[in-house]
């Protein structure tokens, strides 16, 4: 059983945030869907990871390359996120309204981003974002790039946050002078504060596993409570994996070290 997907806790129904979260898996052939929402439990190891294969029609093609968690055939690359203005496909298709917004991460992370004005919310939640606004509604994606690139290359703002940025923040506020500050340059038509119901106090310890209780997810990253620790795991790093029933007994780093000495 090799985990092919996940699905972040972030619904299109975003008014209810504990409503997804989940890893897919496939076993010869047929893909199933392992539920990961708040209170649920966790028992699985970690075996050999490959390649993911692809997901086709609902059904699992298995791939052996040893690159994971894709090898060079089943890494599909998104033009669109690498698109400023100047379209990568052979025909435009992007012509709905899109949304320009500024999205926040803990503690002092600012982002410059495009997503279709629909979609907004969702998007933002996708990412993990704490704060967020909508700053101005353009009409098409073309368009949308075009303004995102002019300002991604100011001071103060980028066009992507990796995940370890995004966990550096867990656990911490946003900078809100520097958020208010950075809004004053703008007339934001929405404002946004997302809460996830992590309930931190601190950073919780990076591993990859899947075993626990889940406590939530924030974007990509599900959180684990075992053995009186809380963990943070990029759920695109289980991609690839075999999962066993054997949960290995090892020792793991306790949250108590989150932060190092």
């Amino acid at each position: 059983m090799q985990v092919v997907g996940y699905e972040t806790g972030s619904p299109d129904d975003a008014a209810d945030s504990a409503a997804a979260g989940g890893l897919y898996v496939a076993a010869d052939g047929d893909v199933e869907y392992v539920e990961a929402t708040p209170g649920t439990g966790l028992a699985f190891g970690l075996g050999e990871r490959r390649c993911a294969g692809t997901v086709h029609e609902g059904g699992h093609v298995a791939c052996d390359a040893a690159d994971a968690p894709y090898c060079d055939a089943h890494s599909g690359v998104w033009v669109c996120a690498r698109c400023t203005g100047t379209c990568l496909k052979d025909e435009m298709d992007c012509h709905e309204e899109h949304a320009l917004y500024l999205a926040a991460f803990a503690p002092d992370t600012f982002k410059v981003g495009v997503t279709r004005l629909w979609r907004l919310e969702t998007r933002l939640r996708e990412q993990g974002a704490d704060r967020a606004a909508h700053v101005r509604t353009l009409p098409d994606g073309r368009v949308a790039r075009e303004v995102e690139a002019e300002l991604a290359s100011g001071d103060g703002l980028v066009d992507r946050v990796r995940v370890p940025t995004k966990l550096d923040g867990f656990g911490r506020r946003v900078d809100a002078d520097a958020w208010a500050s950075l809004l004053d340059a703008f007339d934001p038509i929405e404002r946004f504060a997302f809460e996830y119901g992590l309930g931190l106090s601190d950073r919780p310890v990076v591993e990859t596993m899947a075993a626990g209780t889940v406590r939530g997810w924030k974007g990509r990253v599900m959180v684990l409570d075992r053995n009186g620790s809380t963990y943070a795991v990029d759920a695109r790093d289980l991609v690839g994996y075999e999962l066993t029933e054997t949960v290995p007994d090892r020792e793991l780093q306790s949250s108590l070290g989150a932060f190092g000495g």
